[in-house]
């Protein structure tokens, strides 16, 4: 199984940020990137970066796009032997001021396949086992649905995951400790690998 790590946004994409500017959302999630994915190496696994480069690589415009790169793996190995996990942080507003909601949520595609869905299950739980707020739209389910390129159009089971708030103070302040680093990625690992144990 190839794991595909994709690290949200770029340098120069504006806002994406705290609004003290400590947490600066392409740095941050291409180190929890960078980090999940060495540790899947450590442990035996198939992963790669999907965006080494900082600059932002767009999603659907011109030849060398996320998504082309997802599909490109996905047609050398087949789709079912892909998996891809989109990095991002969350935001409650775009004015650069500190705001209320917290906590971690997962996205699905509308058109998601039923491996796409167990992957954010997954991952919701390996959150909830990090002591992190899930948040749910429904009681029952674990995961968002929206329309999000990186999800709905790659052939492969996708979920695109929103790590806390960049504008909640609480929240920058755990994400950035070690603490909070560690245990970023270490739900994504634990998630990664409950998914693949149930295929």
């Amino acid at each position: 199984m190839k794991i595909l790590v994709d690290n949200g946004h770029g340098v120069e994409t504006p806002g994406k940020r705290s609004p003290d500017g400590r947490l600066r959302e392409y740095q941050y999630c291409r180190d929890i990137a960078a980090a999940l994915v060495e540790r899947l190496k450590a442990a035996g696994y198939d992963a790669q970066l999907l965006v080494p480069e900082i600059r932002d690589v767009p999603l659907n415009k011109g030849t060398d796009t996320r998504v082309k790169r997802v599909n490109n793996i996905c047609v050398q190995l087949g789709a079912a032997n892909v998996l891809l996990v989109s990095i991002h942080n969350n935001a409650a507003g775009s004015k650069g001021q500190w705001l209320t909601a917290r906590g971690w949520s997962g996205y699905v595609a509308q058109n998601a396949s039923a491996n796409s869905k167990r992957l954010a299950e997954c991952l919701a739980d390996a959150a909830a086992a990090q002591g992190l707020k899930v948040r749910k739209p429904l009681a029952t389910q674990k995961y968002w649905v929206q329309s999000l390129a990186i999800c709905r159009e790659t052939k492969c089971p996708a979920v695109l995951t929103e790590n806390l708030f960049q504008d909640n103070r609480q929240d920058v302040d755990y994400l950035l400790t070690a603490e909070g680093r560690a245990a970023i990625v270490q739900l994504h690992f634990v998630g990664i690998l409950n998914y693949l144990n149930t295929k």
